[in-house]
């Protein structure tokens, strides 16, 4: 099969020996581009930054990655603050910075969803999210496809493994599993967008499955940014009653999967 000859080529879990001289070359190369593309994005990112509004010394202390629902409140409180000033500025921000972390899988982006039910409407809030999750994904597929073949070799050889065989699976309905990866907890977001082109997965669904996927866990988020100000804990968005919601959604983004492949079965 095509992926398992991937795997074996690229990923192979019981290959103990030592890495060659050829490959620590090859993995240090992957490594120096990868970095220096962190490098120019950061730029553009203060670039960014430079061009927001003028700020006070203190509020200049709030403005930035969110890392803890401490620093998403006050983050929201100094948008909030410019928003109908500079509203498409703000907008534009929270744009960039969430795509850039789900570029590069920089923890944060759950605040940054939360901190976008806190700003605005939830039909813009969504869409959003739901763009910079897919655009931001998309571009951290990419970016593992051009460097990061030798680095998922070297650092998550089995994992990687793992998961090629189950998309081996699900090859006819790709877009239904992604849906479910991005629904369910199983796999972290970070390590799909990596491994994926790696092991072979298409951008097709890899793209639209993430676009949707991503959409019921977001809209909790979004719900939980009307709160923000009473949260004390990023735990708080996610309670019994949401994870059955999200469990009921993963079932469903199933449903096509299994009518397709016993319609299948009924053909042969």
């Amino acid at each position: 099969m095509e992926t398992e000859n991937l795997i074996n080529n690229n990923v192979t879990k019981h290959d103990k020996r030592p890495m060659s001289d050829d490959d620590r070359r090859a993995t240090k190369k992957s490594l120096v581009i990868l970095l220096a593309i962190f490098f120019c994005s950061s730029i553009a990112m203060f670039y960014v930054y430079l061009m927001f509004p003028e700020l006070d010394e203190s509020e200049k202390q709030h403005l930035k990655i969110p890392l803890d629902i401490d620093d998403a409140k006050m983050l929201a409180k100094l948008l909030d603050q410019y928003k109908d000033m500079y509203y498409f500025e703000v907008m534009f921000g929270v744009v960039l910075l969430y795509i850039f972390l789900q570029t590069f899988a920089i923890p944060g982006s759950l605040f940054l969803s939360i901190l976008s039910g806190f700003l605005y409407a939830f039909p813009i809030a969504l869409t959003l999210v739901c763009f910079c999750s897919a655009l931001g994904a998309t571009l951290c597929y990419l970016l593992s496809q051009l460097v990061g073949r030798r680095l998922v070799r070297h650092f998550f050889p089995q994992r990687a493994e793992t998961w090629s065989r189950q998309v081996d699976k699900h090859r006819d309905s790709l877009f239904s599993y992604m849906m479910f990866l991005r629904i369910t907890p199983f796999l972290p977001n970070w390590f799909i967008n990596l491994v994926a082109p790696v092991i072979g997965v298409p951008m097709f669904p890899f793209v639209f499955g993430t676009f949707f996927g991503v959409a019921p866990p977001s809209i909790i988020a979004i719900q939980a940014g009307k709160t923000l100000h009473s949260m004390t804990s990023s735990k708080d968005a996610f309670s019994f009653n949401s994870m059955i919601i999200l469990s009921i959604c993963a079932l469903l983004s199933l449903v096509p999967a299994v009518f397709k492949n016993k319609f299948k079965s009924k053909l042969e």
